[in-house]
């Protein structure tokens, strides 16, 4: 499955606080020298290089005196506010060693859902490669609230793969990839090469915690990538050839296969970019109309209704054998579907446009 990336494109690459952030909450510095050293080859070697960079309210607690991370929204967002700067700085410095000049992208929800905010992102993150850039982006957490939060920054590298049509997404953190068990708990086997739809993942994201953002957001992040059709490496931040390594397709960290075609960054968002706030189970004709006829979610095919959502909320489709067949974004809530249930006429609960089908080829 491994493979290098085509001459000339673009890399998205994703960091977290576990490897940039010292046992005294501060930024490491040899963790950013690196960074920018294995960035700068890419550039170099002609890929223009993204950098998708966590630690922001890392690198702001101990200007603020603070030991730990707040546990309060406004206390996050004050340590985000310092941090980011910091930590701007710190890649500033250490890209200019290389001759390369870096610019700061702040991103929330917004930017994916709307179409028009979605341009100019990609309008400008292009611009910026193509001008010799380099785009280090993370979310925007001194301002975001809950309804424009992405939720991490490696979904955050997965969109911005999308936005930019990256070649390859390579996540970094402080474990050797991914494995077939909790590596700190069990004996464990790192995954060489795996499907994006292989069941393994589907187990993993249950699994410990890998580096700082846990193993589940890892492989949500691989999936969403994979969907766009980029494939995805996870692999150890410590060693100083990872990158190259990646993007000349050896045999490093974990590789995740990706889709031959991708969905658009909406749908993306739809299918990975949520949780889900309850689930609709439905019975065996409308699994069908969805997956083989690429119908929208019609009330009279719905068996059942779990959870307290409410219309535009991301709910999973549930068909008749307890397989996860779709999520969407639904027409009318909890208590309103459940009213009309199996009844002809009783409208529509996720139009076709608002959902993304699992196993279909009709997205």
């Amino acid at each position: 499955m491994r493979r290098s990336v085509n001459e000339n494109a673009p890399i998205v690459v994703k960091i977290g606080s576990s490897s940039l952030v010292g046992s005294d909450g501060g930024l490491r510095t040899d963790a950013i020298e690196r960074m920018a050293m294995m960035v700068a080859a890419q550039w170099q070697e002609g890929h223009p290089t993204t950098l998708v960079t966590s630690a922001a309210v890392a690198a702001g607690l101990p200007a603020l005196g603070l030991d730990d991370r707040p546990r309060d929204l406004t206390g996050l967002q004050v340590a985000a506010a310092v941090g980011q700067g910091r930590l701007m700085q710190a890649y500033t410095e250490a890209f200019a060693d290389y001759g390369l000049v870096v610019g700061q992208v702040l991103l929330t929800k917004d930017v994916f859902a709307d179409r028009s905010q979605y341009l100019h992102a990609r309008n400008t993150l292009q611009r910026m490669l193509s001008v010799g850039v380099v785009p280090v982006v993370n979310e925007n957490d001194t301002v975001v609230v809950d309804e424009l939060k992405l939720g991490d920054n490696d979904r955050v590298a997965a969109m911005v793969s999308h936005l930019v049509g990256a070649g390859m997404l390579v996540i970094l953190t402080d474990t050797d990839g991914l494995f077939d068990a909790d590596p700190t708990l069990a004996e464990a086997e790192l995954l060489d090469a795996v499907r994006h739809n292989d069941a393994v993942l589907d187990d993993l994201a249950g699994v410990g915690r890998l580096g700082s953002g846990g193993v589940a957001t890892k492989v949500i992040a691989a999936r969403m990538a994979a969907w766009s059709g980029v494939p995805t490496v996870i692999a150890n931040s410590s060693d100083e050839n990872v990158l190259s390594e990646a993007v000349d397709g050896r045999g490093v960290g974990t590789w995740v296969e990706p889709m031959e075609s991708g969905l658009s960054a909406r749908k993306l968002w739809i299918a990975f970019g949520q949780p889900a706030r309850g689930r609709i189970v439905i019975d065996g004709g409308a699994s069908r109309a969805l997956v083989h006829e690429g119908r929208s979610l019609l009330a009279v095919g719905v068996t059942d209704v779990g959870g307290r959502f409410g219309p535009g909320d991301a709910v999973d489709v549930i068909d008749d054998t307890g397989s996860t067949v779709a999520r969407g974004l639904t027409s009318m809530s909890a208590v309103d579907l459940a009213s009309v249930r199996g009844r002809r006429g009783g409208g529509e609960a996720i139009h076709r446009d608002q959902m993304v089908v699992f196993g279909s080829d009709l997205d």
